[in-house]
């Protein structure tokens, strides 16, 4: 499972150049010195990854209430054709969907705090300014998410999420040093590659729901369900 949120993440990276890096190429950290610098870029991903981690947090939480009734082997079928479904469908469907008037206020007040963080030079505003920047709307994330919520516990939820984080990170790194390391061109291809994946680990996650008995893969319906009398251990 948890090999599917580094992919996420080291995919969602190169999503992340075009959404997050406009961001990220503003950051205060160009004229610090090497060490300053690096410091500094490594608050702003603890912050984006401590982000995603508390929301998987959540979404963990969410999943071990379907775990403990039984729901976690057909919620991982759901997940994976959700997955699907969200490359098949239109965009401007999902669109429509997804967004409220209530999402757009959060998003407004998020921005607002971000730019302020953004006039700031120190370290605690880098860290502030990754953690704000870990709440912005993102497909990627929220394909991360589908994930998150398919572990049994908040700390795996929680831990699937850094993974994600972490998966992001080597690339949102070298932009911050080489603002031209990724041509256009490049990152249009990656972009294109990107639903295939995402497909392709929708299907993992149906295959792991059927509990197949393939290690790893499609463990075995005992490994999926819980028995009505087994113990929660805490």
């Amino acid at each position: 499972m948890f090999i599917t949120a580094l992919i996420f993440g080291l995919l969602g990276s190169f999503h992340c150049i075009g959404m997050c890096g406009p961001i990220a190429l503003v950051l205060p950290v160009h004229h610090n010195n090497t060490f300053q610098k690096g410091l500094k870029i490594i608050l702003y991903h603890l912050g984006r990854i401590l982000a995603y981690g508390s929301i998987g947090f959540l979404f963990g939480w969410l999943g071990k209430g379907l775990y403990l009734s039984g729901f976690q082997q057909r919620l991982s079928i759901l997940i994976g054709l959700a997955m699907i479904a969200s490359i098949l469908i239109p965009s401007g469907i999902l669109n429509r969907l997804s967004i409220t008037q209530s999402s757009y206020v959060f998003i407004g007040k998020l921005k607002s705090s971000l730019a302020q963080q953004l006039k700031k030079k120190d370290a605690k505003a880098l860290f502030s300014i990754g953690f704000l920047n870990g709440f912005l709307p993102c497909g990627m994330v929220y394909m991360a998410l589908a994930g998150a919520i398919a572990t049994a516990t908040p700390s795996q939820g929680f831990l699937y999420m850094c993974i994600y984080g972490i998966g992001t990170a080597p690339l949102m790194t070298i932009l911050l040093y080489f603002k031209d390391a990724f041509s256009i061109k490049f990152r249009n291809k990656i972009q294109k590659a990107i639903p295939i994946f995402v497909v392709l680990i929708g299907l993992l996650f149906v295959l792991r729901g059927f509990g197949l008995g393939i290690p790893f893969i499609s463990p075995s319906d005992a490994k999926l369900q819980v028995s009505p009398n087994a113990e929660v251990c805490l």
